[in-house]
């Protein structure tokens, strides 16, 4: 939440032969600014989602979404179900309050590993930030997200973004202890699910999902931790373009 949808554009946009791809800044993140008052919440962002599809000609078949967007797209087909016929959940963040804990505790873990602590203190020790700031801030980047991949070093091909954080802790504090999964038997769409053997969020949220779901798929990637379409692009684009809908 409060992302840009820029930082997706170099892997995602590689599924568009055959198809338009339509992306959208969610409120209070990239160029979806709003106000202070604006409310930020999960309910908000599923209106929103909502208001989109509904309001493009024709309306699109698939929603696909990437982490906190995969726990969107998945919150709006429990409460509009049949919208869409196809939901593609690419390492979808948890929808139940278990493995939210397990994936807090094991990103600060990754966070805190004696490689990455040791790198951020290299950093910092080593007057980049004076002599090019923008390598610094791509380096101080890549060291922050580096408890979402298989190897810590991975994490520098991932495009670096920045976050409001007002819009990310709103929506985190808006769907504090909920649990989606008595709710998804109702989900009508044929569902894929892609999701990272190393990822912090554990495995068994996404084995979850492929269970409940009636029409879901789950497809595990042997070498990826969060940010697989980062890590495996080549098989993240082979996965996903059968599955998604191509152009009449």
């Amino acid at each position: 939440p409060g992302a840009s949808m820029d930082y997706l554009r170099p892997q995602f946009d590689r599924l568009a032969s055959g198809r338009t791809l339509l992306y959208y800044d969610q409120r209070g993140g990239g160029r979806s600014e709003v106000p202070r008052t604006t409310r930020l919440g999960w309910r908000e962002h599923v209106a929103d989602l909502e208001a989109v599809l509904t309001g493009l000609t024709p309306q699109p078949a698939c929603v696909l979404g990437f982490s906190w967007g995969g726990l969107l797209a998945l919150l709006h087909a429990v409460g509009h179900p049949g919208r869409v016929s196809r939901l593609a959940l690419v390492a979808p963040a948890p929808t139940y309050p278990e493995a939210s804990a397990a994936y807090s505790a094991e990103f600060e873990r990754r966070q805190n590993a004696p490689v990455v602590a040791d790198a951020r203190a290299a950093l910092s020790a080593s007057g980049l930030r004076e002599r090019d700031p923008d390598e610094f801030w791509r380096r101080a980047f890549a060291l922050s997200v580096a408890g979402y991949f298989k190897e810590p070093s991975r994490a520098v091909n991932l495009t670096p973004f920045r976050v409001a954080s007002r819009a990310q802790h709103a929506v985190w504090h808006s769907l504090a202890g909920s649990d989606l999964r008595e709710r998804l038997g109702g989900i009508t769409a044929d569902t894929l699910i892609l999701h990272g053997r190393y990822d912090p969020v554990p495995l068994a949220a996404s084995e979850v999902l492929a269970a409940r779901i009636p029409h879901a798929r789950l497809v595990v990637f042997e070498d990826s931790g969060h940010t697989l379409y980062a890590e495996e692009a080549e098989r993240f684009v082979a996965t996903l373009d059968p599955f998604l809908p191509s152009a009449p």
